[in-house]
């Protein structure tokens, strides 16, 4: 096991990531903003969501397989019972990297997801939010970190 950081860097140092439940509605779902601060901080950043073709103004893909060229990581901002499928997916397109996204609002965590990843050699942050972490940072999420940490919604290992 390593630390939150840890995995966090690791995570963050990919520069092809996927965010699952992104949604037609800019501005009413997490997997949005986190999706348009991956997009201007300079990463190729690929939007799911199968019930759309266009998302923030930009391509949508119905699944992971449909990217191309694949990516290197994924945040899964859907609920929890669709995140164990999208691990399957992510296990079966060889993606190494997975976090599931627990912020203010909504957990996307699914305690079956993360097994199935972590038994299939995928490192999983089953929590928080890559925004809390730099280089994807602001004061903002940077406290909401501080205070998610201690009461489990950001794990200290994975």
């Amino acid at each position: 096991m390593s630390t939150v950081k840890q995995a966090a860097s690791e995570f963050l140092a990919k520069k092809r990531i996927t965010v699952t439940g992104v949604s037609r509605t800019p501005g009413t779902h997490g997997s949005n903003a986190v999706y348009q601060r991956l997009r201007a901080r300079g990463y190729e950043v690929f939007a799911i969501n199968p019930n759309t073709e266009v998302v923030e103004g930009d391509r949508c893909y119905p699944d992971l397989k449909a990217v191309p060229s694949g990516v290197e990581a994924v945040v899964i901002g859907t609920r929890p019972e669709i995140a164990e499928a999208t691990m399957r997916e992510c296990v079966d397109l060889g993606i190494g990297y997975v976090w599931m996204h627990h912020g203010p609002g909504a957990s996307s965590v699914s305690e079956a997801a993360t097994q199935y990843g972590r038994q299939h050699g995928i490192t999983v942050i089953d929590g928080g939010c890559p925004l809390m972490f730099d280089p994807t940072a602001d004061f903002g999420h940077k406290a909401m970190r501080f205070v998610f940490t201690r009461t489990g919604r950001v794990p200290k290992q994975v």
